[in-house]
């Protein structure tokens, strides 16, 4: 069975992108520190304030765990995934784990949206080094106008990982192209109250679950 994401080029570009994003993990929290607790919330959990703290964080690749980039790859793997959308790139760690699985599910398409040009320029390289650039639909701007159109009429699975105030509006957008079972991952998901009051309704056509303390895993149920 293949597995691309364990295997060169993939893996090395992946290995080196953990190495920095640990080693930035100390200016980020330098960066957060200059915040006061209420500063923080309001920005990470604002529908407008979002770029103030995107931009203050341009250098740093704010990635995921390689846990949560592994449970990617497993979903989006195990339920043969074949057209998936993401909400924020940076620099292109969990893309990868998605493209992976699409490598290994025979092929697809992964729609990907990131407003911070050094980022885009960042994770296009890193799809190129690792192979998988023919499978991402890298597209530059804000989330609210790239994923406003030329989506997969049916989605297999979403991942959330942008600006938290965000996770409403960008599931209102994906929602009427996803197909019955589809999974939808938001990272960080506590920092948007309104998003969880949604997913977490039955009447809203949703079934959810956290996990990993700051994951949220949903399934449209129809």
């Amino acid at each position: 069975m293949n597995n691309t994401l364990m295997s060169s080029p993939l893996s090395s570009v992946l290995d080196g992108l953990f190495a920095e994003a640990e080693a930035s993990i100390a200016g980020i929290r330098q960066e957060m520190a200059t915040l006061s607790p209420e500063e923080r919330a309001a920005m990470m959990a604002s529908k407008t304030e979002y770029r103030v703290f995107y931009e203050r964080a341009k250098d740093f690749p704010l990635a995921v765990s390689r846990e949560t980039g592994t449970l990617l790859y497993m979903l989006a793997r195990s339920t043969g995934a074949r057209n998936i959308v993401e909400f924020g790139t940076s620099f292109g760690v969990s893309t990868l784990h998605l493209a992976a699985a699409l490598r290994d599910n025979d092929g697809g398409r992964l729609v990907t949206s990131e407003f911070e040009s050094s980022k885009v320029a960042r994770a296009r390289a890193s799809f190129s080094a690792a192979g998988v650039a023919d499978l991402v639909d890298l597209r530059e701007g804000d989330a609210l106008e790239t994923l406003a159109k030329g989506l997969p009429p049916s989605i297999d699975l979403v991942l959330l990982d942008g600006a938290k105030g965000l996770y409403p509006a960008i599931l209102e957008l994906v929602e009427p192209h996803l197909r019955a079972g589809a999974l939808i991952v938001a990272d960080n998901a506590d920092w948007s109250p309104e998003y969880l009051a949604r997913v977490r309704s039955p009447v809203q056509g949703y079934l959810s679950v956290p996990f990993a303390e700051d994951v949220e895993l949903s399934m449209r149920l129809g």
